[in-house]
């Protein structure tokens, strides 16, 4: 059944190539113009190159980003801004409390939060956790830097501190200006 198949194809092949030299053979090119280079439509297409800076998005080519770390300097922030954030000088213009919630109800209301406060242009946001029982604090404060660092929400942020050392319930969060905006 193959080679069935094989030989209907190259018969194909090759009648399209005489229908096209039949064709070609019968047109005449208009007053004044010269007719343009033969094109074989059998041929197959030149495979197209595409940069690889054009393969992939703008936010896919950027170098991945560091690891956030609570309190930690962030790269990219000058000491000034970084000193207020980390002193509660730099005040949060919304504030998100998660006290009350389930880890996965807290993991989607922190995303929806920090998305549109991208949106809306803002600059700082506050995400309260609550302390927590335990030494380690509660679930939402152990789990809090590890859904900053995912990578759907670790693009909009730049640093992350705690306003106030005594308050490790609380995390001010400093996002990162969408350069695009006029």
């Amino acid at each position: 059944m193959t080679g069935a198949r094989d030989k209907a194809s190259r018969a194909e092949a090759t009648g399209g190539d005489e229908a096209w030299s039949r064709y070609t053979g019968s047109v005449r090119p208009l007053k004044g113009r010269r007719p343009a280079a033969p094109e074989h439509p059998s041929a197959p297409a030149a495979p197209q190159v595409v940069a690889k800076s054009q393969a992939r998005p703008a936010s896919s080519r950027l170098a991945p980003l560091a690891e956030l770390a609570i309190g930690a300097a962030p790269a990219g922030l000058d000491r000034t801004n970084w000193d207020k954030l980390r002193s509660g000088r730099m005040a949060a213009t919304r504030t998100l409390d998660l006290h009350g919630h389930t880890a996965a109800a807290a993991h989607r209301a922190l995303g929806r939060f920090l998305e549109q406060a991208v949106a809306d242009g803002l600059r700082c946001v506050e995400i309260v956790t609550g302390r927590g029982a335990g030494p380690e604090g509660g679930v939402l404060r152990r789990e809090l830097p590890h859904w900053l660092n995912a990578p759907s929400l670790r693009p909009l942020i730049l640093g992350a501190a705690h306003p106030h050392p005594a308050n490790q319930g609380a995390v001010r969060v400093l996002l990162r200006r969408d350069r695009g905006r006029t």
